[in-house]
């Protein structure tokens, strides 16, 4: 087969099912296709899946974690610990409540925030930490809260790619304080786009709806109350119903994904990639959710940079992507006083980083055809 007959592979592809599809036409046909009863058996279904604990659901991961700050009451003059490598929502969001973000760098194996560092960043004005999951992979849970309880601070979980994660067999939501959950198109488990918030009772669950739209109550047919500002932020029928569509099949969504990062990892044993020191990530098959695979370049020990890499690769059908550049080198962050040298690991990482195709749709064939040629561009480029 011709290099151009061979079919493109992207980075990522959600997997919707027949039955999904038709449950969202009928859900249109339904006339009620903003938030309503499917919103509501899609926060019944999560609330069990967390063991209970009350859900509510939002337009967006972005919107849970700000609202899960509102809610534990971080503001103007706080502080709230994170990483500098996640998606910039992580950090925005900070801003967004009147706080500012503390970085802590990050532990070079795990790629997570380095909990060994992460005490001695602890001020007085300190109010929050938010750990970030990358790729589906926890921090030490037992660890992280015993340093939360030491220090009095609220924990909001930014577990966006973590939804079907465990710690020591525990669904990550089931335990711990506030988690954040999204369920963009790229995630293990999708509602198009999404997220929710797990939250510790009916208190900060009544919070979150008035949070959610415009912090108005309800009562009876024509009672109404505005009594803090709220936003816009509901989850739709339509995208709640792909949701629970999605559920039965997480399982399966996960189980294929330890398959094919099995795959990569053998994949990757022996060839010019390892040779070079491609860096691989930390292989959890525990904990992880396997949301995505991401390796390191070695760019000092090849002749082309990450953008040509990643070029590399697209002429041999292949996508790719970079998750994430270091948050604290954006002009935005940049403009508050971050410059470089100030995280060196999580810089370094987000200078190398590229990730590579992982859905539950490809095989493990696909898998080869990607580490091949991520082997013959390290031959062809390495020096």
């Amino acid at each position: 087969m011709s290099q151009s007959t061979v079919p493109f592979l992207p980075f990522v592809k959600p997997e919707i099912d027949e039955e999904t599809i038709q449950g969202v036409a009928d859900v249109l046909r339904s006339g009620w296709i903003t938030t309503g009863p499917q919103n509501q058996k899609f926060e019944a279904a999560l609330s069990e899946f967390c063991g209970g604990r009350p859900v509510r659901t939002f337009n967006s991961g972005t919107a849970t974690l700000e609202i899960g700050l509102r809610i534990a009451g971080v503001g103007e003059g706080d502080e709230v610990i994170t990483t500098p490598a996640s998606w910039v929502a992580t950090s925005n969001v900070v801003y967004e409540v009147g706080a500012t973000p503390v970085f802590v760098d990050i532990d070079p194996a795990t790629r997570n925030i380095d909990l060994d560092l992460l005490e001695k960043a602890i001020t007085p004005r300190t109010k929050a930490i938010i750990p970030v999951y990358l790729s589906g992979l926890p921090v030490d849970m037992d660890r992280l809260y015993e340093i939360a309880r030491a220090h009095k601070l609220r924990v909001i979980e930014d577990a966006a790619q973590a939804f079907g994660s465990t710690w020591k067999g525990e669904r990550i939501g089931k335990l711990g304080d506030i988690v954040s959950f999204s369920f963009h198109a790229n995630k293990n488990l999708t509602s198009i786009e999404g997220g929710a918030l797990v939250l510790n009772n009916e208190e900060e669950a009544v919070l979150a709806q008035k949070y959610r739209l415009q912090g108005i109550t309800r009562t009876g047919f024509d009672g109404m109350d505005c009594d803090l500002l709220g936003g816009k932020y509901n989850l739709t029928d339509v995208a709640a119903r792909v949701g629970l569509g999605q559920m039965p099949h997480l399982e399966r969504f996960i189980a294929q994904r330890k398959k094919l990062a099995r795959a990569y990892f053998a994949g990757f044993e022996g060839g010019a990639a390892a040779r070079l020191g491609v860096g691989l990530p930390l292989a959890d098959f525990e904990n992880s959710n396997w949301h995505m695979f991401l390796i390191t370049l070695p760019l000092e020990k090849l002749s082309i940079d990450r953008a040509g890499f990643m070029g590399q690769l697209k002429e041999r059908g292949i996508g790719s992507g970079v998750h994430y550049p270091a948050i604290h080198l954006f002009s935005l962050y940049r403009a508050k006083g971050f410059k470089e040298g100030m995280f060196p690991h999580a810089e370094r990482y987000g200078a190398s980083t590229v990730t590579l195709p992982l859905f539950t749709l490809m095989n493990e064939s696909d898998v080869e055809r990607v580490c091949r040629a991520v082997n013959e561009i390290c031959e062809q480029y390495g020096k």
